[in-house]
């Protein structure tokens, strides 16, 4: 048997192709396609017999589980409901992309039923799952029409190098898996990388497109602040809030960052100077120093990095918008349903009303953090 070609053109319709690899999958049959890595050959869970034939495909025992490849970060969350904060965390900065992410998942087979016997051992290996989301178009729309878990692992036997292009993968499983979808050569040359989450805690198992200081940056709660100058309002607010995140954690506030915490500011027009006199002083009766701050200008990167962002007002809303440019935040107002009025130029009797009004804000929008 040869395994049948089909060529997937990435700038047109690859409706067809995918519903020709979901067809083989339902089937029980392996399909080959390309992520942004390697190319991998998958199998459905929901098939009879399928899992068997991957194994000894990859020539993987039994009690090794294969990797889950998702389309869609739900399917995630319904193989594994009680993700703690870090996991939905990393699955929402990290994929799609080359990030493998190992779970908990210690009561979680019993919510992915009916599967085959064998199924649940080949998705769930010692209360853990290994879930993996391609940044590829191919990829993600074959695993999402699929409707029902994917376990794949890369295109090669086991001990080769894995495969990069659709000539890779015939040279090595040509007559072994059913389909290949040919989506041309792969975007990296590296594999994925694998991370371990446990709890709110995490082990780099191999690092790979992105290394450890990359890791840290995507697990790291980031919290920032808009307002226009970025000179009180805002540095108000990082400071009530970088205080208050420092006591829950019972850290000191230099030590957020260790604790995989960091708190900023940042101004629509900022950039120029630092906090103002009497924002720093009405900081200072409530033992928080700013006196160090540097207006800093809002952009479009300190906005991606953000898991959560509070803006003083609506316009400061719509100027998030604007530098997004459609992408999707999770930007909202610090007050809900008000707006936190300015205080610039006013006295240090106003700066005190403002940051009044900035700590309420503050404390309620704290209780949405998970940590």
């Amino acid at each position: 048997m040869k395994t049948e070609v089909i060529q997937v053109d990435r700038q047109g319709d690859s409706g067809d192709a995918i519903r020709r690899a979901v067809e083989v999958l339902r089937g029980g049959g392996t399909v080959a396609f390309p992520t942004e890595t390697v190319y991998g050959v998958g199998v459905s869970v929901a098939a009879p017999g399928a899992i068997a034939k991957l194994r000894t495909l990859k020539q993987r025992p039994a009690d090794k589980a294969f990797t889950v490849h998702i389309g869609d970060r739900d399917t995630a969350l319904s193989l594994v409901p009680e993700s703690s904060p870090l996991a939905k965390r990393l699955m929402r900065k990290a994929w799609p992309g080359p990030v493998t992410l190992v779970l908990d998942a210690q009561d979680a087979a019993a919510g992915v039923a009916p599967l085959e016997e064998g199924a649940h051992d080949a998705i769930y290996y010692n209360g853990t799952i290994g879930l993996r989301y391609p940044d590829d178009d191919i990829a993600a729309s074959l695993l999402r029409e699929v409707g029902a878990p994917v376990v794949a692992a890369s295109a090669n036997p086991a001990g080769k190098p894995p495969p990069r292009d659709a000539k890779g993968v015939l040279r090595a499983l040509d007559g072994k898996t059913d389909l290949l979808l040919d989506g041309g050569e792969t975007r990296y040359t590296q594999a994925s990388t694998i991370v371990r989450v446990c709890g709110n805690k995490y082990e780099l198992i191999r690092e790979g497109i992105y290394d450890a200081r990359t890791i840290e940056r995507l697990a790291t709660v980031r919290v920032l602040f808009v307002c226009t100058g970025n000179t009180c309002r805002s540095p108000m607010a990082q400071g009530l809030a970088a205080k208050a995140l420092a006591e829950k954690l019972d850290c000191g506030v230099e030590e957020l960052a260790k604790h995989g915490v960091v708190v900023a500011s940042a101004g629509t027009s900022g950039g120029f100077g630092g906090a103002s006199e009497h924002a720093v002083k009405v900081m200072r009766n409530r033992d928080i120093d700013i006196s160090g701050h540097s207006s800093t200008a809002l952009t479009a990167d300190s906005l991606s990095q953000a898991d959560y962002i509070f803006a003083m007002t609506r316009s400061h809303l719509d100027a998030i918008v604007s530098i997004m440019k459609g992408h999707e935040t999770p930007a909202t107002l610090l007050v809900e349903g008000e707006d936190v009025f300015d205080p610039i130029g006013g006295s240090e009797d106003d700066y005190e009303r403002c940051a009044r009004v900035i700590e309420v804000g503050v404390r309620a929008r704290l209780e949405e953090i998970e940590l």
